[in-house]
């Protein structure tokens, strides 16, 4: 299903022809990191409204969203983020010129190979360039290798939130990072 992508050599704007492989990848690292936490049927569920290949090329379409993606040295994608300026979060109404860092995905095959931290600093950058000074997420309790990374990269906890999938309620961390 997944590539085995060489060292990454680039990250750029994602374009509408990567939506089905943006698709893709979100609904396998996304049900790598939660199947064992809801229903199947649940989960089937959300992967349909939110990583089908319609919901990626609408959200690649949405002027208040930014998608990069990294590619390999073949120039396949393996890992995509999006910045969201169409989003807020209650604890975080005294933070001015925010922006949500609302996906991060890695292709488990190029874990550990700092494509995440290159994208990350990309993601970054493009914010900064478009006037940000602060980046906000929101990450499951439970993704401590997903903590871990945000942690590293400069992130703190600055609250929580209930995150629903079909009948489960978990806990995300709201985390912020000054840019």
């Amino acid at each position: 299903m997944l590539s085995s992508p060489g060292p990454p050599s680039t990250v750029r704007s994602a374009l509408v022809s990567d939506a089905a492989r943006i698709a893709e990848l979100g609904a396998h690292v996304f049900s790598a990191s939660f199947a064992h936490s809801v229903e199947p049927h649940e989960l089937a569920a959300y992967l349909k409204t939110s990583y089908s290949t319609a919901a990626i090329q609408k959200d690649l379409t949405d002027d208040l969203k930014n998608v990069l993606v990294a590619t390999d040295g073949n120039d396949q994608i393996v890992g995509f983020g999006y910045l969201n300026r169409g989003s807020d979060e209650p604890c975080l109404a005294n933070v001015d010129h925010k922006i949500e860092l609302q996906r991060i995905y890695i292709d488990p095959v190029a874990q550990g190979q700092g494509v995440g931290s290159l994208l990350a600093r990309s993601l970054e950058c493009l914010a900064r360039e478009r006037g940000f000074r602060n980046m906000w997420l929101g990450v499951w309790e439970e993704n401590d290798k997903a903590l871990q990374a945000y942690e590293r990269w400069g992130y703190r906890v600055v609250g929580d939130h209930s995150f629903t999938i079909g009948s489960v309620v978990q806990k995300d961390l709201i985390m912020l990072k000054t840019l």
